[in-house]
């Protein structure tokens, strides 16, 4: 691989995957909209941190404006992360924002790689949000689909217009299942950035629900390094999931979170929202056999880098 276009490079996991690909050696295009689901600051943050590169062209616009000539001439490897996250905002008014962004900006990517003479190789980003909330034993790519929310609904039909164009086409398109990515940039909407904030400045955490859901946190350098396995060894319309080293009930990872920080948390219960699974843990059998996959970050030491990205960007005491 000497050249590839990320989609949503100023992200979260997009913005660790263009520089990993670019220390690699690899030419990188990169397409971010700046979709004001969250500060865009954040976003121009992770852009820093990529750099002025030779080998980075960034491009600074929606992928419905459609300019595949540009984005795709020579790419041999897609990673498309673009998209509009969040299961608590995609209910009312939201869900055709979600529509546009998951499903359509999706298809717009997979009819203009499925034009070119020699289709690059396509990974996409889904959630584990696909599943809704699991049952039984660790959940492996299988399972039934039974998403709980409208952006779990759009993360599904993502994957099935993924399906149709392999189908179809024999588009080389392989799918990544993320469960819970956390670690230095998180959105910083979510859980583990404002639950640190919150106890950096002494206040209290709010939990929603009683804080025995449980989660399969994922480090995002072992989300990064699965994009770049499944680019080389997935076939077309393979899915994997992709997780971390254990599954953890969210009232024990904030006791991980205190001790890092010697506190013991202070926690506000609040009722749980509509659309939140209960229960999310990987089977991640497959991606280890087929792709070599192993998550070499625990979480321990990933809430410890996380604690370490936000202490520096001056967001607590």
């Amino acid at each position: 691989m000497t050249k590839a276009l990320v989609t949503g490079c100023a992200g979260f996991i997009g913005s660790h995957l263009t520089q990993r690909l670019l220390n690699d050696g690899v030419t990188v295009i990169g397409i971010d909209g700046f979709v004001d689901n969250y500060d865009v600051a954040a976003k121009l943050r992770n852009l820093a941190e990529i750099g002025n590169r030779p080998a980075f062209t960034f491009h600074s616009t929606m992928l419905q404006a459609q300019r595949w000539k540009d984005w795709l001439d020579g790419v041999d490897v897609v990673y498309h992360l673009a998209a509009l996250p969040g299961v608590r905002n995609s209910w009312g008014k939201a869900f055709t924002d979600y529509v546009s962004h998951n499903i359509l900006a999706t298809q717009f990517l997979l009819e203009a790689c499925a034009q070119l003479p020699k289709p690059p190789v396509v990974v996409v980003s889904s959630s584990s949000s696909v599943y809704g909330t699991m049952q039984g034993t660790f959940t492996n790519e299988n399972a039934p689909l039974r998403p709980v929310s409208p952006y779990g609904m759009t993360k599904e039909a993502m994957e099935q217009i993924c399906l149709v164009y392999v189908k179809a086409f024999g588009l080389p398109v392989t799918m990544l299942r993320y469960f819970t990515v956390y670690g230095p940039r998180q959105r910083p909407d979510m859980a583990f950035h404002l639950f640190f904030r919150k106890m950096l400045k002494g206040e209290a955490v709010s939990v929603f629900g009683d804080g025995q859901q449980s989660r399969d946190f994922t480090y995002v350098t072992d989300a990064v390094e699965a994009n770049l396995l499944a680019a080389k060894h997935a076939a077309p319309g393979d899915i994997f999931n992709v997780g971390g080293d254990r599954e953890i009930k969210l009232i024990d990872v904030l006791g991980i979170m205190g001790g890092l920080l010697n506190i013991t948390p202070q926690i506000v219960y609040q009722t749980g929202p509509v659309g939140d699974s209960q229960r999310t843990c990987a089977d991640i059998t497959l991606a280890q056999t087929r792709l070599g996959y192993h998550p070499q970050v625990s979480l321990e030491d990933g809430l410890r880098q996380q604690l370490a990205d936000i202490r520096s960007q001056g967001k607590g005491s």
